[in-house]
């Protein structure tokens, strides 16, 4: 951890929003991602994000500095996010691909990527449409190695650490979870070719 991380982190507990502020600025877009990957929709994985935030802020005091404030910090993201993923489990969920309607009509959402043309643009979604929605019905316990390893590119040594276990539990959990990802996607694929 750096002097600027220590100086931040404890004009932080004294209060000092901007030390605060400045202290998880490059943290917050791999929380984000986190979350997102995690959750799978950028609504809640914003809300989670968030409430990650507040929880870093309000237990500051208890940061021992065992690990770096980074891989403190996606540890909390990442237990709020398995916590929602269990609360989740028992609420019905709304795909992002169902129109809203809003003050002036119905309306999509969408993310605009100039990298491709409208063909190969929708190809490409649908294949992350897939993946993501594949993503979800890995057991938890294995979405969060997958995410951590195989989109966020954390070492192993980094997500035995934000994940708190064993090493070798990383790694027999990302095998099997790209073991189940694999099947999923398959079978997945299988039904999309049948239709």
């Amino acid at each position: 951890m750096s002097d600027l991380e220590k100086i931040l982190i404890e004009k932080s507990i004294n209060g000092d929003i901007e030390s605060f502020e400045k202290l998880i600025e490059k943290y917050q877009v791999v929380a984000f991602n986190i979350a997102f990957r995690m959750i799978g929709n950028k609504e809640d994985a914003s809300d989670m994000a968030q409430e990650a935030l507040i929880k870093v802020f309000r237990s500051l005091k208890g940061f021992r500095g065992d690990s770096s404030f980074s891989t403190w910090f996606y540890r909390i993201v990442t237990n709020k996010c398995i916590d929602a993923i269990r609360k989740m489990k028992k609420v019905k969920t709304i795909s992002l691909d169902k129109e809203f309607e809003g003050e002036n009509g119905n309306y999509n959402i969408e993310i605009a990527d100039n990298k491709y043309l409208p063909d190969k643009l929708y190809e490409v979604k649908e294949k992350k449409e897939l993946v993501q929605t594949a993503l979800k019905r890995v057991p938890e316990k294995y979405r969060t190695v997958l995410v951590l390893r195989d989109i966020q590119s954390f070492t192993y040594e980094e997500i035995s650490e934000i994940a708190n276990m064993p090493l070798g539990t990383v790694k027999s959990r990302i095998s099997r979870g790209r073991s189940l990802l694999k099947e999923i996607l398959i079978k997945e694929t299988e039904l999309f070719l049948e239709n």
